[in-house]
């Protein structure tokens, strides 16, 4: 049953809302001054209170103030007078949960409470939800007894609770998400907010992470709060940072030098106390030096970098990890002799995601009886790579690669009529590197007078 402790110098209206408070289930203690109040707070527990704002002695707001430092799950509602509202605002800025304005109907009030105490259930299992959460990811959890993985998970422990920002660098399927949900579960940290960045065009990313005014582009129709801002002082993991636009990598950019940033459309400069971890499956080094990735972000980002191995470098965790998955798709029959060698022999090119997908549809076909090699994909049973499609073949007289690039250049020069943004857009290259790559092979008469200092 809900506690609630109603506060106020008049017995009449204290009377009044236990009678009304009672009737509805509640159990009720009132208090006839703050520090009555204050000496309840300390010897019982109670899930909401009601205080008038003027009083004798401590008043509510210092109350409000007081009693929520030392209780902050309490939620409080304050009783003010009709030309004192102000006052309730201020409550409101203390931490109370609402305000009401005297003479009031006995409804609104009743209708406040329930609103406050569903608030704080609410709450409760939210953090509830958080600390199974936070139990499930967290670093010791991680499968990983090879001498790689044991190395990497060392290293994170070590930059978990710092302010630091992390790179979490490795091949698609190595499992990047789940080394930051562990390094963020090892922080302390409440909100875990995670973005995949590659898979948003650039308008709605930027819109998606720092939020966006009311009217401040067609379909914007409400005020909207980004992934920054719902982080709070939590932890926001950028996926796939490698691949966000040179627009999108100055404006993060100055996310991570300012701690600051503004909605899409505001003026209003909003500060930013979430920590970053970024994730990529690319060569961000590869990628600076092709001027497809910004260095200066690169450096911002890559504070404190963590390789994930791949699973072909670490293949000694290959059979807690089969044992893990079986378990997780409810396959307790186990598996045949022959299945773990087949398992150990194939190279794994989609790491541990792979080998989850292969288990999965194992254990399916299995329907409940020991996995059997049969029951695997034919190319693991034949411990053969799936061939990538492309569409160009090496020939077998071979090929000089420097003519390839050039060659590849002068296609794309022609195909945009010299338009150097749409040449370098379809070569997948930033605008300067085409310079660079026109002055090396001596391309003229497509404007390559300009260097690839002044292209920008």
């Amino acid at each position: 049953m809900s506690r609630i402790l109603i506060v106020d110098d008049e017995p009449k209206l204290r009377s009044l809302l236990s009678m009304a408070l009672g009737a509805e289930g509640l159990n009720v203690a009132e208090a006839d001054s703050g520090e009555s109040a204050l000496d309840a707070l300390s010897r019982g527990e109670f899930d909401a209170m009601i205080t008038d704002v003027r009083m004798p002695g401590i008043t509510g707001l210092e109350l409000v103030k007081r009693a929520k430092a030392d209780k902050p799950r309490l939620e409080c509602i304050v009783m003010t007078a009709h030309a004192d509202a102000g006052t309730g605002v201020e409550a409101m800025r203390l931490g109370a949960f609402e305000y009401v304005t005297k003479p009031f109907e006995m409804d609104e009030m009743l209708l406040l409470v329930k609103s406050a105490l569903e608030k704080g259930k609410l709450r409760e299992e939210v953090a509830e939800l958080r600390v199974r959460e936070t139990g499930r990811y967290r670093l010791e959890k991680i499968i990983g007894n090879s001498k790689p993985m044991q190395e990497v998970i060392r290293q994170a422990k070590m930059v978990a609770g710092r302010e630091t920002t992390v790179l979490v660098r490795g091949k698609s399927g190595t499992g990047k998400e789940l080394m930051a949900r562990g390094i963020h579960a090892e922080s302390g940290r409440d909100a875990f907010v995670a973005v995949n960045c590659g898979a948003l065009p650039e308008n709605l990313l930027e819109s998606e992470l720092f939020g966006h005014e009311k009217g401040s582009f067609t379909g914007a129709h409400a005020q909207k709060i980004g992934f920054f801002e719902r982080a709070g002082n939590g932890t926001i993991f950028l996926d796939e940072i490698g691949d966000v636009t040179a627009a999108m990598q100055v404006k993060l950019l100055r996310v991570l030098q300012e701690r600051e940033f503004m909605r899409v459309g505001g003026t209003r400069v909003i500060r930013t106390l979430a920590r970053v971890i970024a994730a990529t499956h690319r060569n961000l080094e590869e990628e600076v030096a092709k001027g497809g990735f910004r260095e200066d972000l690169y450096f911002r980002l890559n504070v404190f970098p963590i390789f994930v191995p791949s699973l072909a470098e670490r293949m000694d965790d290959v059979p807690p990890l089969a044992d893990a998955f079986l378990k997780k798709f409810g396959h307790t029959a186990g598996m045949a002799d022959g299945v773990m060698p087949r398992l150990l022999e194939y190279s794994w090119p989609g790491n541990v995601r792979e080998l989850e997908n292969c288990l999965e549809r194992a254990a399916i076909i299995a329907a409940g009886a020991p996995l059997e090699a049969a029951h695997l994909p034919e190319h693991i049973r034949q411990k053969k790579v799936l061939e990538r499609p492309s569409a160009f073949r090496l020939p077998e007289t071979g090929l000089s690669l420097d003519e390839l690039e050039k060659s590849l250049v002068l296609q794309a020069l022609d195909m945009t009529s010299g338009n150097k943004t749409k040449a370098a857009s379809l070569l997948g290259i930033s605008r300067r590197a085409l310079y660079s790559k026109m002055h090396t092979h001596g391309i003229r008469g497509y404007g390559a007078e300009e260097t690839p200092e002044t292209a920008g």
